[in-house]
């Protein structure tokens, strides 16, 4: 850990005091989100300190053209840039003139900030003393609206402590704002209009070159006391910027508030020509109903969310604190409403990585979104894929693949690749078969097959037919290898026969021959629509049933393991016990060539198999492999804790499985690879709500059936969470001692618990 500043709470991120430090950590962990769009949680007022400003909205991207020092045939020609979005939270305040700025008081006392998880806000309160001697307390609450989900609202309360003052607002919306993360410096937005209608103001914009337009709105109210004023206001606009400014004057004592209504709304939704009029209608509901309303509907909300998604834990607070943090956070990302969005790495936290979805959603997040919602929306993330599909058969054709091979992208908005390092571009490909795999694990998990004739087929042919090209014969080894590549493990780059992309290349092509013969028996109505779709044809079928039985894997006979890659052997083995801990984390202490030649392991690519091929593998054997990888992995890959406590759970190993699961659920909000001020870690998340639903709880499908084999932490008196299982839904309880299930649903379900079947009734409590 490298932070502990959040104070432990089950259901608030909390922190207490005020330190110039941790404000862009602070604007990472207490950032909030509904979905469709999001922001840090930069301060209303103005801030002179260091700080990273970033508000977004879901698929809005620019296309940032690629910046390298040596241009190679295939890159991409731009990075997809999530970009920094029009301000609408900006809240200048005077008293007597004097400019609220945390930065320049004379003192800022009992600084609080709260993000409440199970209502669904942000709030921040502290007593100030300005420049001038004026000593206030203030009050600032905030959301994004998961019912109306084009809407945001703060309200802004101000108490004069020690004198009479007069208190001046200048709510504005700034549309000439910049990205932290930009190659060329480049401005992203043009305005094109800054207008207002009585007290509603408008900035409306457009992306340069992907021509998103985007209408960015806000109306105020101003109450002294709780009750409404009929403040005047004025108005000044520049090319980029509009503000109004309110002036009241208000006694000692007494509390004065602004309440602002804003967000955005764009044309991926509305008529271009309809902007305002559409905004207007937001801002008409939002006034209205009122701050108070809106902020019990979206407390209502959350409820109905957190009754389905929350994982409860008795008896260990900092626990309970960081799943509930990482279920907050996907939730705050993405919710399933629409199928063009998907589960970006830092969701809308921050700017690093861009693009809009990397292989984590198939890898890692689709199966929190199977268990805690309606199956369609993990079915959306595939269809996701789906619509990708030509795109990713144009990006294979730009290496040199051929007849519909496809290579999906590593980072991407609209499909094309928008990744420009040459080694993660061209070679770190494990990505295809995360797309298959999660389309099998999707199947498994739903019961819900029509998919694949429907769509998922078509995609697992055009990946089958991109290993079956990407692989050479190697006549000294009589098997088929695959050059040039990289795992998971990012610390090696450029390896051959890298265990993992192997192993998920044959597993690929079997899948998908196997599935092919299903659909032929049980659709052929699709199969012959598909079949003539892509030309797919049995000689073509026999050159993958070829690769796939003479896959060459590199194996240590005598360690027993298979090895990471080809010259994995060649390094030298020193465990990271004996590394120094100031060299730690080493991205940021060593060269990337000396990372590149040491033995230590970013994500354990061969750990990542057994993970996702669990029952191809005997225990024997995952304990082996475990035994060699984990003590040289550094676990500087947020996707790699999550894994490994997986692993060290069905190892029996729970205290170790309970020291990983410390690490992935508070990985930001302890800051252990020193970077959460670029933004939090979302996609990671998902892979610590598997944590405790496969790791400590044991879940798996296996023979069309949940099996359980539950374990706990000695730590802990309880944990209970629930998933959604082919449309019921099951309550899993565990104590030390025994077991509680519940199903809510109308048909008794049958369950695997330590390899016994039992049967499970509706309504009533099971205990094992």
């Amino acid at each position: 850990m490298n932070q502990d500043y959040i104070q432990p709470n089950e259901w608030s991120i909390l922190e207490e005091g005020f330190d110039v430090e941790r404000v862009k950590s602070s604007e990472s962990l207490f950032s909030i989100g509904n979905g469709v769009m999001g922001q840090r949680a930069n301060f209303e007022e103005n801030y002179s300190g260091p700080s990273f400003q970033g508000s977004y909205i879901g698929g809005v991207y620019y296309p940032d053209k690629t910046k390298v020092g040596w241009w190679k045939n295939g890159y991409p020609e731009y990075f997809a840039k999530v970009l920094n979005a029009p301000n609408w939270i900006g809240i200048n305040v005077f008293i007597n003139d004097e400019a609220l700025d945390l930065f320049t008081c004379k003192k800022v006392e009992d600084f609080k900030r709260e993000l409440n998880m199970k209502e669904g806000f942000h709030r921040r309160s502290f007593i100030a003393t300005l420049p001038n001697d004026i000593e206030i307390s203030v009050k600032a609450t905030r959301f994004l609206s998961i019912v109306e989900d084009e809407l945001g609202a703060i309200d802004f309360e101000i108490e004069v402590l020690n004198s009479d003052a007069e208190v001046r607002f200048e709510p504005y919306l700034d549309g000439g704002i910049t990205n932290t993360d930009a190659n060329w410096e480049e401005r992203f937005w043009k305005t094109l209009e800054v207008k207002s209608e009585g007290d509603k103001g408008f900035v409306l914009s457009k992306t340069l070159k992907t021509e998103f337009h985007v209408n960015t709105y806000m109306q105020s109210e101003v109450l002294l006391d709780g009750q409404k004023q009929d403040a005047d206001f004025t108005k000044t606009k520049t090319e980029d910027k509009l503000t109004f400014s309110y002036s009241i004057n208000a006694e000692k004592g007494q509390k004065v508030s602004l309440r602002k209504y804003a967000g955005y709304v764009t044309d991926m939704n509305h008529k271009r020509s309809d902007l305002v009029e559409a905004a207007s209608k937001v801002l008409d509901y939002a006034t209205k109903a009122g701050f108070s309303k809106l902020l019990q509907e979206q407390k209502e909300a959350w409820e109905k969310i957190w009754e389905m998604a929350d994982i409860t834990i008795e008896g260990d607070v900092k626990a309970q604190q960081g799943i509930r943090f990482n279920i907050f956070q996907l939730n705050q990302t993405y919710l399933g409403k629409d199928e063009r969005l998907n589960i970006g790495p830092k969701g809308f936290t921050g700017e690093k990585y861009g693009g809009s979805t990397y292989w984590d959603t198939e890898a890692y997040c689709i199966p929190f979104y199977m268990a805690t919602k309606d199956q369609q929306v993990a079915r959306n993330l595939l269809t996701y894929r789906y619509n990708h599909l030509d795109k990713a058969i144009e990006n294979a054709e730009k290496l040199g693949f051929t007849n519909g091979a496809a290579l999906y992208p590593m980072v991407t908005m609209n499909g094309e690749e928008s990744h420009n390092e040459w080694e993660i571009t061209f070679e770190e490909i494990h990505r295809n078969g995360a797309m298959v795999y999660a389309i099998y694990n999707y199947v498994r998990y739903t019961g819900d097959f029509d998919y694949i004739p429907e769509k998922g087929l078509e995609v697992m042919i055009a990946i089958a037919r991109f290993w079956q090209q990407r692989v050479n014969f190697s006549e000294q080894k009589n098997k088929y290898v695959m050059l040039g590549v990289t795992g998971p493990n990012e610390y090696e780059n450029n390896v051959h026969n890298n265990w993992y992309t192997n192993y998920l290349a044959k597993w690929c092509i079997e899948y998908c021959l196997e599935t092919i013969e299903k659909v032929k028996e049980s659709h052929i109505e699709d199969y012959e629509r598909v079949m003539g779709k892509t030309k797919l044809n049995e000689g073509e079928m026999a050159k993958w049933r070829e690769v796939a039985e003479n896959m060459y894997f590199p194996y240590s006979e005598k360690h027993e393991v298979f090895l990471q890659q080809d010259g994995f052997l060649d390094k030298e083995i020193v465990p990271i016990a004996e590394l120094d801990k100031s060299q730690r984390p080493i991205n940021q202490k060593w060269s990337w060539d000396r990372i590149l030649r040491s033995c230590y392991i970013k994500q354990a690519d061969v750990l990542q198999g057994f993970y996702f091929f669990e029952d191809h593998f005997s225990k024997k054997e995952l304990e082996k492999h475990f035994d060699y990888y984990e003590p040289i992995t550094v676990h500087e890959s947020s996707l790699s804790p999550c894994v490994h406590s997986i692993q060290a759970a069905l190892l029996g190993r729970t205290k170790q499985a309970y020291e990983f699961y410390l690490r992935t659920s508070r990985l930001d909000l302890d800051d252990y690879n020193k970077e959460v001020e670029q933004g939090c870690h979302i996609t990671s998340m998902a892979g610590t709500w598997m944590s405790i639903v496969e790791g400590f709880g044991g879940m798996r499908v296996k023979e069309d059936q949940l099996s359980f084999n539950p374990t706990i932490p000695e730590d802990w008196k309880t944990y209970s969470f629930k998933v959604n299982f082919r449309d019921q839904i099951l309550k899993v309880k565990v104590t030390a001692d025994k077991t509680v299930f519940f199903l809510e649903g109308d048909n008794a379900i049958e369950i695997n618990v330590n390899g016994k079947v039992i049967e499970v009734q509706p309504n009533q409590e099971c205990v094992v």
